[in-house]
Protein backbone atom coordinates (compact mmCIF):
# COMPACT_ATOMS: atom_id res chain seq x y z
CA UNK A 1 0.00 0.00 0.00
CA UNK A 2 2.90 2.62 0.69
CA UNK A 3 4.55 1.98 -2.46
CA UNK A 4 0.73 2.85 -4.39
CA UNK A 5 0.96 5.67 -1.88
CA UNK A 6 3.88 6.92 -3.29
CA UNK A 7 3.38 6.39 -6.88
CA UNK A 8 0.29 8.94 -6.24
CA UNK A 9 2.08 11.23 -4.37
CA UNK A 10 5.09 11.64 -6.66
CA UNK A 11 2.97 11.92 -9.62
CA UNK A 12 1.19 14.78 -7.77
CA UNK A 13 4.13 16.79 -6.92
CA UNK A 14 5.38 16.75 -10.51
CA UNK A 15 2.90 19.71 -11.16
CA UNK A 16 4.87 21.84 -8.63
CA UNK A 17 7.98 21.53 -10.69
CA UNK A 18 6.70 21.58 -13.54
CA UNK A 19 4.99 25.03 -12.28
CA UNK A 20 7.97 26.34 -11.50
CA UNK A 21 9.98 25.94 -14.21
CA UNK A 22 7.24 28.25 -16.46
CA UNK A 23 9.84 31.35 -15.52
CA UNK A 24 12.68 29.95 -16.48
CA UNK A 25 11.50 28.86 -19.75
CA UNK A 26 10.07 31.74 -20.40
CA UNK A 27 12.40 34.70 -18.97
CA UNK A 28 13.82 35.31 -22.20
CA UNK A 29 10.62 36.14 -23.86
CA UNK A 30 9.10 37.98 -20.75
CA UNK A 31 12.64 40.12 -21.09
CA UNK A 32 11.89 40.44 -24.79
CA UNK A 33 8.07 41.56 -23.73
CA UNK A 34 8.49 44.02 -19.95
CA UNK A 35 11.79 44.59 -20.52
CA UNK A 36 12.80 42.97 -17.18
CA UNK A 37 16.78 42.30 -16.51
CA UNK A 38 18.11 39.17 -15.54
CA UNK A 39 18.05 40.67 -11.84
CA UNK A 40 14.35 40.79 -12.17
CA UNK A 41 13.92 37.68 -13.71
CA UNK A 42 15.87 36.11 -10.94
CA UNK A 43 13.35 37.75 -8.43
CA UNK A 44 10.08 36.02 -10.81
CA UNK A 45 12.21 32.93 -10.29
CA UNK A 46 12.60 33.78 -6.14
CA UNK A 47 8.60 34.92 -5.87
CA UNK A 48 7.44 31.05 -6.16
CA UNK A 49 9.99 30.38 -2.59
CA UNK A 50 9.31 33.66 -1.19
CA UNK A 51 5.58 32.96 0.52
CA UNK A 52 7.61 29.94 2.56
CA UNK A 53 9.46 32.64 4.92
CA UNK A 54 5.65 33.46 6.01
CA UNK A 55 3.59 30.24 5.39
CA UNK A 56 5.53 27.93 6.45
CA UNK A 57 5.14 27.80 9.97
CA UNK A 58 1.59 28.47 10.03
CA UNK A 59 1.47 25.15 7.91
CA UNK A 60 2.95 23.21 10.36
CA UNK A 61 0.12 24.42 12.79
CA UNK A 62 -2.55 24.02 10.45
CA UNK A 63 -2.04 19.94 10.56
CA UNK A 64 -3.48 19.90 13.74
CA UNK A 65 -6.65 20.79 12.53
CA UNK A 66 -7.08 19.69 9.01
CA UNK A 67 -6.30 16.44 7.61
CA UNK A 68 -3.13 16.07 5.31
CA UNK A 69 -4.99 14.94 1.98
CA UNK A 70 -7.38 18.33 2.29
CA UNK A 71 -4.24 20.59 2.91
CA UNK A 72 -2.34 19.06 0.03
CA UNK A 73 -5.24 19.25 -2.20
CA UNK A 74 -5.93 23.13 -1.59
CA UNK A 75 -2.03 23.53 -1.83
CA UNK A 76 -2.16 21.88 -5.87
CA UNK A 77 -5.34 23.92 -5.99
CA UNK A 78 -3.54 27.12 -5.07
CA UNK A 79 -0.91 26.09 -7.42
CA UNK A 80 -3.01 25.53 -10.67
CA UNK A 81 -5.19 29.28 -9.54
CA UNK A 82 -1.75 30.63 -9.62
CA UNK A 83 -0.17 29.75 -12.80
CA UNK A 84 -3.74 30.35 -14.54
CA UNK A 85 -3.57 34.03 -13.23
CA UNK A 86 -0.14 34.39 -14.62
CA UNK A 87 -0.88 33.08 -17.85
CA UNK A 88 -3.82 35.71 -17.77
CA UNK A 89 -1.36 38.85 -16.89
CA UNK A 90 -0.72 41.93 -19.16
CA UNK A 91 2.25 43.12 -16.40
CA UNK A 92 4.77 41.85 -14.69
CA UNK A 93 2.68 42.22 -11.78
CA UNK A 94 0.25 40.20 -12.57
CA UNK A 95 3.10 36.97 -13.63
CA UNK A 96 4.59 37.97 -9.92
CA UNK A 97 1.23 37.82 -8.33
CA UNK A 98 0.39 34.57 -9.67
CA UNK A 99 4.19 33.07 -9.02
CA UNK A 100 3.10 34.29 -5.39
CA UNK A 101 -0.18 32.24 -5.05
CA UNK A 102 1.98 28.99 -6.79
CA UNK A 103 4.42 29.56 -4.21
CA UNK A 104 1.42 29.68 -1.29
CA UNK A 105 0.43 26.59 -2.63
CA UNK A 106 3.95 24.96 -3.36
CA UNK A 107 4.71 25.79 0.74
CA UNK A 108 1.59 23.54 1.92
CA UNK A 109 1.67 20.65 -0.66
CA UNK A 110 5.19 20.69 -0.15
CA UNK A 111 5.26 20.51 3.37
CA UNK A 112 2.70 17.65 3.63
CA UNK A 113 3.72 15.71 0.77
CA UNK A 114 7.05 15.45 3.03
CA UNK A 115 5.39 14.30 6.16
CA UNK A 116 2.56 11.92 4.57
CA UNK A 117 6.03 9.96 3.11
CA UNK A 118 7.64 10.58 6.38
CA UNK A 119 4.71 8.99 8.27
CA UNK A 120 4.10 6.12 5.70
CA UNK A 121 8.04 4.61 5.54
CA UNK A 122 9.63 5.88 9.04
CA UNK A 123 12.16 3.29 10.30
CA UNK A 124 11.60 1.27 6.91
CA UNK A 125 13.41 2.30 3.59
CA UNK A 126 12.73 6.02 4.34
CA UNK A 127 16.13 7.45 2.36
CA UNK A 128 14.36 5.81 -0.48
CA UNK A 129 11.20 7.10 -0.15
CA UNK A 130 12.01 10.38 0.04
CA UNK A 131 14.49 9.74 -2.76
CA UNK A 132 11.81 9.15 -5.11
CA UNK A 133 9.35 11.73 -3.76
CA UNK A 134 11.97 14.31 -4.12
CA UNK A 135 12.72 12.90 -7.25
CA UNK A 136 9.28 14.52 -8.38
CA UNK A 137 10.38 17.98 -8.50
CA UNK A 138 13.60 17.87 -11.15
CA UNK A 139 10.66 15.18 -12.74
CA UNK A 140 8.56 17.94 -13.25
CA UNK A 141 11.17 20.78 -14.01
CA UNK A 142 12.78 18.27 -16.86
CA UNK A 143 9.91 18.31 -18.32
CA UNK A 144 9.12 22.30 -18.49
CA UNK A 145 12.60 22.32 -19.42
CA UNK A 146 11.63 20.89 -22.88
CA UNK A 147 8.20 20.42 -23.12
CA UNK A 148 7.68 24.61 -21.98
CA UNK A 149 10.50 25.83 -24.17
CA UNK A 150 8.73 24.05 -27.06
CA UNK A 151 5.42 25.36 -25.68
CA UNK A 152 6.39 28.90 -25.95
CA UNK A 153 8.11 29.01 -29.45
CA UNK A 154 4.95 27.45 -31.13
CA UNK A 155 2.08 29.12 -28.55
CA UNK A 156 3.60 32.06 -27.36
CA UNK A 157 4.31 32.45 -23.42
CA UNK A 158 1.28 31.88 -21.84
CA UNK A 159 0.94 28.20 -22.95
CA UNK A 160 3.59 26.72 -20.21
CA UNK A 161 1.46 28.15 -17.62
CA UNK A 162 -1.97 27.31 -18.19
CA UNK A 163 -0.61 23.81 -19.08
CA UNK A 164 1.12 23.24 -15.86
CA UNK A 165 -1.61 24.39 -13.98
CA UNK A 166 -4.01 22.05 -15.34
CA UNK A 167 -1.84 19.16 -14.06
CA UNK A 168 -2.00 20.67 -10.84
CA UNK A 169 -5.80 20.74 -11.06
CA UNK A 170 -5.99 17.09 -11.74
CA UNK A 171 -3.15 16.25 -9.47
CA UNK A 172 -5.66 18.13 -6.18
CA UNK A 173 -8.38 15.95 -7.67
CA UNK A 174 -6.33 12.72 -7.37
CA UNK A 175 -4.93 13.50 -4.14
CA UNK A 176 -7.72 14.63 -2.68
CA UNK A 177 -9.92 11.32 -3.92
CA UNK A 178 -7.43 8.68 -3.61
CA UNK A 179 -4.65 9.42 -0.49
CA UNK A 180 -5.23 7.68 2.76
CA UNK A 181 -3.73 7.96 6.20
CA UNK A 182 -1.77 5.17 7.37
CA UNK A 183 -3.38 3.18 10.56
CA UNK A 184 -2.10 3.84 13.47
CA UNK A 185 -0.31 6.96 13.40
CA UNK A 186 0.27 9.34 16.08
CA UNK A 187 -2.07 12.18 16.18
CA UNK A 188 -2.42 15.67 18.34
CA UNK A 189 -4.98 17.13 16.23
CA UNK A 190 -7.44 19.34 18.23
CA UNK A 191 -4.42 19.96 20.96
CA UNK A 192 -2.10 22.68 21.53
CA UNK A 193 1.57 22.63 20.26
CA UNK A 194 4.21 22.52 22.56
CA UNK A 195 6.91 23.09 20.63
CA UNK A 196 9.67 21.17 19.44
CA UNK A 197 12.44 20.12 22.03
CA UNK A 198 15.65 22.45 22.15
CA UNK A 199 17.63 19.66 20.17
CA UNK A 200 15.21 19.45 17.70
CA UNK A 201 15.60 22.81 16.54
CA UNK A 202 18.94 22.58 15.96
CA UNK A 203 18.66 19.36 13.76
CA UNK A 204 15.68 20.63 11.90
CA UNK A 205 17.37 24.15 11.20
CA UNK A 206 20.57 22.10 10.07
CA UNK A 207 18.49 20.13 7.72
CA UNK A 208 16.49 22.84 5.96
CA UNK A 209 19.38 24.92 5.80
CA UNK A 210 21.10 21.73 4.07
CA UNK A 211 17.71 21.20 1.81
CA UNK A 212 18.26 24.70 0.56
CA UNK A 213 21.52 25.29 -0.24
CA UNK A 214 21.24 21.60 -2.12
CA UNK A 215 18.19 23.33 -3.90
CA UNK A 216 19.71 26.54 -4.32
CA UNK A 217 22.52 25.43 -6.42
CA UNK A 218 20.65 23.22 -8.24
CA UNK A 219 17.82 26.29 -9.41
CA UNK A 220 21.14 28.10 -10.35
CA UNK A 221 22.26 25.41 -12.63
CA UNK A 222 18.80 25.50 -14.29
CA UNK A 223 18.04 28.79 -14.38
CA UNK A 224 21.86 30.06 -15.65
CA UNK A 225 23.19 27.11 -16.94
CA UNK A 226 21.21 27.18 -20.59
CA UNK A 227 22.77 31.10 -20.72
CA UNK A 228 26.49 29.81 -20.52
CA UNK A 229 25.60 27.27 -22.71
CA UNK A 230 24.36 29.67 -25.31
CA UNK A 231 27.22 32.19 -24.56
CA UNK A 232 29.35 29.64 -25.90
CA UNK A 233 27.13 29.27 -29.58
CA UNK A 234 24.16 26.50 -28.56
CA UNK A 235 20.86 27.59 -29.54
CA UNK A 236 17.92 28.26 -26.71
CA UNK A 237 16.31 24.81 -27.30
CA UNK A 238 19.37 22.90 -27.70
CA UNK A 239 21.04 24.36 -24.30
CA UNK A 240 17.62 23.99 -22.50
CA UNK A 241 17.60 20.12 -24.04
CA UNK A 242 20.95 19.64 -22.55
CA UNK A 243 21.23 21.34 -19.42
CA UNK A 244 17.75 18.61 -18.88
CA UNK A 245 19.87 16.09 -19.42
CA UNK A 246 21.02 16.27 -15.34
CA UNK A 247 17.27 16.30 -14.46
CA UNK A 248 16.14 13.38 -16.12
CA UNK A 249 19.34 11.47 -14.63
CA UNK A 250 19.18 12.42 -11.25
CA UNK A 251 15.73 10.41 -11.04
CA UNK A 252 17.20 7.44 -11.50
CA UNK A 253 20.31 8.22 -9.70
CA UNK A 254 18.41 9.49 -6.75
CA UNK A 255 16.64 6.32 -6.21
CA UNK A 256 19.77 4.22 -6.32
CA UNK A 257 21.24 6.83 -3.97
CA UNK A 258 18.70 6.27 -1.46
CA UNK A 259 18.78 2.51 -1.59
CA UNK A 260 22.83 2.49 -1.25
CA UNK A 261 22.34 4.81 1.58
CA UNK A 262 19.07 2.51 3.37
CA UNK A 263 21.68 -0.68 2.94
CA UNK A 264 25.17 0.29 3.80
CA UNK A 265 25.02 3.74 5.56
CA UNK A 266 27.62 6.20 4.98
CA UNK A 267 25.58 8.91 4.54
CA UNK A 268 28.52 11.50 5.15
CA UNK A 269 30.85 9.85 2.09
CA UNK A 270 28.04 9.85 0.15
CA UNK A 271 27.34 13.42 0.57
CA UNK A 272 31.18 14.35 0.13
CA UNK A 273 31.67 12.50 -3.00
CA UNK A 274 27.97 13.74 -5.12
CA UNK A 275 28.63 17.17 -3.93
CA UNK A 276 31.76 17.97 -5.14
CA UNK A 277 31.01 16.27 -8.66
CA UNK A 278 27.69 19.26 -8.11
CA UNK A 279 30.68 21.78 -7.59
CA UNK A 280 32.81 20.35 -10.59
CA UNK A 281 29.38 19.99 -12.85
CA UNK A 282 28.68 23.97 -12.66
CA UNK A 283 32.95 24.43 -13.31
CA UNK A 284 32.68 22.26 -16.33
CA UNK A 285 29.63 24.32 -17.57
CA UNK A 286 32.39 27.56 -18.09
CA UNK A 287 34.50 25.06 -20.68
CA UNK A 288 33.41 25.33 -24.12
CA UNK A 289 32.30 22.24 -25.10
CA UNK A 290 31.96 20.23 -21.97
CA UNK A 291 28.42 21.35 -21.54
CA UNK A 292 26.70 17.51 -22.31
CA UNK A 293 29.74 15.83 -19.87
CA UNK A 294 28.74 18.70 -17.06
CA UNK A 295 25.25 17.68 -17.03
CA UNK A 296 25.99 14.01 -17.12
CA UNK A 297 28.06 14.50 -14.38
CA UNK A 298 25.55 16.32 -12.78
CA UNK A 299 22.85 14.09 -13.12
CA UNK A 300 24.04 10.91 -12.51
CA UNK A 301 26.19 12.34 -9.07
CA UNK A 302 25.96 15.60 -8.20
CA UNK A 303 22.31 15.52 -7.79
CA UNK A 304 21.80 12.14 -6.32
CA UNK A 305 21.70 11.92 -2.54
CA UNK A 306 18.67 14.14 -2.81
CA UNK A 307 16.54 11.82 -1.00
CA UNK A 308 19.25 11.32 1.47
CA UNK A 309 19.48 15.28 2.33
CA UNK A 310 15.87 15.00 2.64
CA UNK A 311 15.44 12.03 5.22
CA UNK A 312 16.92 14.35 7.48
CA UNK A 313 14.04 16.22 8.13
CA UNK A 314 12.13 12.89 9.20
CA UNK A 315 14.86 12.06 11.38
CA UNK A 316 15.19 15.43 13.23
CA UNK A 317 11.64 15.74 14.50
CA UNK A 318 9.57 12.89 16.78
CA UNK A 319 6.03 12.18 14.82
CA UNK A 320 3.70 13.52 17.15
CA UNK A 321 5.90 17.40 16.55
CA UNK A 322 6.35 16.56 12.70
CA UNK A 323 4.28 18.64 11.08
CA UNK A 324 4.86 21.84 13.25
CA UNK A 325 8.86 20.21 12.47
CA UNK A 326 8.12 20.66 8.86
CA UNK A 327 7.34 23.93 8.90
CA UNK A 328 10.40 25.20 11.04
CA UNK A 329 12.62 23.09 8.06
CA UNK A 330 10.87 24.71 4.99
CA UNK A 331 10.98 28.37 6.47
CA UNK A 332 14.72 27.86 7.08
CA UNK A 333 14.49 26.20 3.25
CA UNK A 334 12.44 28.90 1.64
CA UNK A 335 14.80 31.40 3.41
CA UNK A 336 17.58 30.13 0.90
CA UNK A 337 15.41 29.65 -1.75
CA UNK A 338 13.97 33.33 -2.22
CA UNK A 339 17.22 35.21 -1.75
CA UNK A 340 19.59 33.18 -4.06
CA UNK A 341 17.81 33.40 -7.44
CA UNK A 342 18.04 37.17 -7.42
CA UNK A 343 21.85 37.01 -6.05
CA UNK A 344 22.78 35.04 -8.91
CA UNK A 345 21.07 37.42 -11.22
CA UNK A 346 22.35 40.42 -9.45
CA UNK A 347 25.92 38.71 -10.37
CA UNK A 348 25.25 38.24 -14.32
CA UNK A 349 24.14 41.66 -14.35
CA UNK A 350 27.14 43.29 -12.90
CA UNK A 351 29.36 41.27 -15.22
CA UNK A 352 27.15 40.71 -18.15
CA UNK A 353 27.91 36.76 -18.64
CA UNK A 354 26.79 34.10 -16.66
CA UNK A 355 29.66 32.85 -14.76
CA UNK A 356 29.38 34.74 -11.68
CA UNK A 357 26.28 32.84 -11.39
CA UNK A 358 27.38 29.43 -11.90
CA UNK A 359 30.55 30.12 -9.37
CA UNK A 360 28.00 31.26 -6.73
CA UNK A 361 25.97 27.97 -7.11
CA UNK A 362 29.00 25.76 -6.56
CA UNK A 363 29.88 27.97 -3.72
CA UNK A 364 26.43 27.39 -2.38
CA UNK A 365 26.49 23.57 -3.56
CA UNK A 366 29.89 23.44 -1.45
CA UNK A 367 28.12 24.01 1.76
CA UNK A 368 25.81 20.45 1.92
CA UNK A 369 28.95 18.48 3.48
CA UNK A 370 29.36 20.82 6.69
CA UNK A 371 26.08 21.38 7.48
CA UNK A 372 25.32 17.68 6.96
CA UNK A 373 28.03 17.21 9.50
CA UNK A 374 26.58 19.53 11.82
CA UNK A 375 23.40 17.59 12.21
CA UNK A 376 25.24 14.46 12.50
CA UNK A 377 27.02 15.77 15.84
CA UNK A 378 23.87 17.27 17.32
CA UNK A 379 22.39 14.05 16.26
CA UNK A 380 25.24 12.25 18.52
CA UNK A 381 24.64 14.33 21.11
CA UNK A 382 20.94 14.22 21.88
CA UNK A 383 20.89 10.74 21.71
CA UNK A 384 24.29 10.65 23.95
CA UNK A 385 22.14 13.25 26.73
CA UNK A 386 19.67 10.59 28.17
CA UNK A 387 22.63 8.05 28.76
CA UNK A 388 24.56 10.42 30.94
CA UNK A 389 21.02 10.76 32.51
CA UNK A 390 20.48 7.46 33.77
CA UNK A 391 23.94 6.87 34.54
Amino acid sequence: MRWRILALLFLARVGAGFQFQTMGSVGTELSGAFGLDNAEIGLMIGLFMAPGLLLALPAGFSGRFVSDRMLVGLGLAALALGGAISALATAPVGIGAGRVLSGAGFVIAGLYFTKMVADWFEGREIATAMSVLVMSWPFGIAMGQVGHTWLTEIHGWRAPFAVASVWCALAALAVFTLYRPPNGLPSGAGTWIKGLLPHEWGLVVCAGTAWGVFNAGYVVYLSFGPSMLEAQGMGTLAAASVISVGSWLMILSGAVCGQIADRFGRRETILAICTAAAVLSLLLLKMPGTGLAASLLFGLVGMAPAGVIMALAGQAVAPERRAFGMGVFFTTYYAIMTASPPIAGWLFDQNGVPDSAILFGAAIFALVLPVAIIFRMLKTGAAAEPLKETA
